[in-house]
């Protein structure tokens, strides 16, 4: 704790007693042990972040099965090399247009809209096709895409030979 320290008797001069100085000195060690009991406390109770991941649910292999969509609710997003990113609404007609992800947005947006006026829902099916180009951040910009406009329902679906031909450049 704290100790007080004299340096003896004073000594008589004259006729007056010079008054003595003491010193103080703090003892600095239980304030380190308690510093120190109170990081391991923190230390101990304290939970680490945990890492968090995208939901993504994979059906079932149902090879050779095709399940029915309409032509009209549908779009189909190509991932193809460099970051480039093609579409076309409805059944494949021989051309995709160009696009980035803010026009993707806009598209899916769009697509939405005339879904909503033409059958009062928003049924949106969106066909996402990845290249073997793309890069796996295009992946998941897309989903992210998918999320940010609140489609419900979107497909990672393998690319057909004659779209890969429309895409290559």
């Amino acid at each position: 704790m704290a100790d007080i320290q004299s340096p003896g008797s004073a000594k008589k001069q004259k006729s007056f007693y010079k008054s003595k100085k003491l010193s103080t000195r703090v003892d600095l060690t239980p304030m380190v042990d308690l510093g120190f009991l109170l990081i391991t406390f923190f230390i101990f109770t304290t939970s680490t972040a945990r890492p968090t991941s995208m939901k993504l649910i994979m059906p079932d292999d149902t090879s050779g099965v095709q399940m029915p969509a309409s032509e009209d609710k549908t779009l189909t997003v190509i991932l193809g090399r460099e970051d480039r990113l093609f579409y076309y609404p409805g059944l494949f007609k021989g051309e995709a247009l160009e696009t980035d992800y803010d026009g993707l947005r806009n598209i899916i947006r769009d697509k939405k809209q005339q879904i909503l006026k033409r059958f009062g829902t928003n049924d949106l099916l969106v066909l996402i096709k990845v290249s073997d180009e793309a890069k796996f951040k295009n992946i998941v910009d897309s989903l992210d895409e998918m999320i940010i406009n609140t489609v419900s329902t979107y497909m990672l679906v393998e690319p057909e030979a004659k779209e890969l031909e429309t895409i290559k450049y």
